[in-house]
Order: C-alpha cells, then structure tokens, then sequence
C-alpha cells in the first residue's frame, strides 16, 4: 500500500474526517479513496463513499469532465467486462449523485438500469445491495429521479 493511500486511510479512521478530506487536491486524494472502496471494515469503506461524493462534487464545480470521469469508472467497474467486481462502485455513484444534480440527471437512469432485467441488470445479490443503497440516497435528495421504469417499490436497502 503506498504511503499516500495509508495517509487516507489513517483519516479515515478519525470520527472528523471530512475536513482533512476536503484539504487535499481532488485529482489527487480520488484515487486512494476509491481503492479503499475495496476495504473490508465497513466503517471504512463507509467513509470513503462518502468522502467520493463530496470530493468528485468538488471536482464537478471546477472541471465537470473531469467527475464523469470518475463516474465513468465506477461504471466500467460494474462491467464484466472489467475483470474485475465493482464493490463499493453503485454506493459511490449514488453518493456522487446526492452531491451533485448535474451529475444525477446525467447519470441516475444508469444506476436505475442495473436492477432492472431488461437493461443491465446486475445479477451479484451483494451488488444489487449496493445499487438499492445507491438509489435510496439518491431518492432521498433527489425524489423526482427515481420514478424512471418504477423502481420505487424495490429500494428497501437501507445503508449500514
């Protein structure tokens, strides 16, 4: 683990994190915050979704291609064709979206679509977890978005 990814750890470790996050260059802290979506203490893992959604809404205020970007990744992480399993990726992209409108009119029909079969439904039972998680934060700012393919009676998840 390089030095900078166990200085973000260690912040997020502290009960006031925020403001340390926030010191730092978004371009350079989102890189470890998003592996740390991968950590198994959830308490962690928590704290760096959290911390994505406020650090790429600041990165949006100031260069707006450069946050859909992250989306975009946390997209690709989602594919299968990724090789690899986008844990913590649809609970980022929903946390993103609750900070920033822009990017949740962009973006909420696809996290919508992967609990819906005839799009691009997710079928990891843990995935889908975190895509209804992503969906309730969402739905909680932003209501009106979450009427698309009435996927309303299916977000029971509630986060940790």
């Amino acid at each position: 683990m390089s030095k900078f990814k166990n200085k973000v750890l260690s912040i997020l470790k502290k009960d006031n994190f925020v403001s340390e996050i926030l010191s730092f260059d978004p371009k350079k802290i989102i890189n470890p915050l998003l592996a740390l979506l991968y950590e198994t203490d959830e308490s962690i893992k928590w704290k760096a979704v959290t911390s994505i959604g406020i650090v790429v809404n600041q990165m949006a205020i100031k260069d707006m291609e450069s946050a859909r970007n992250i989306m975009r990744r946390l997209m690709w992480n989602l594919n299968e064709e990724s090789g690899g399993v986008g844990w913590g990726s649809p609970e980022a992209m929903g946390e993103i979206m609750a900070k920033n409108k822009n990017l949740a009119l962009e973006y909420h029909s696809i996290l919508i679509s992967y609990i819906l079969p005839e799009r691009n439904f997710i079928e990891n039972e843990e995935l889908q977890k975190g895509v209804i998680w992503g969906l309730n934060r969402l739905r909680e700012v932003y209501p009106d978005l979450i009427k698309e393919g009435n996927v309303t009676h299916l977000l029971k998840a509630k986060r940790p």
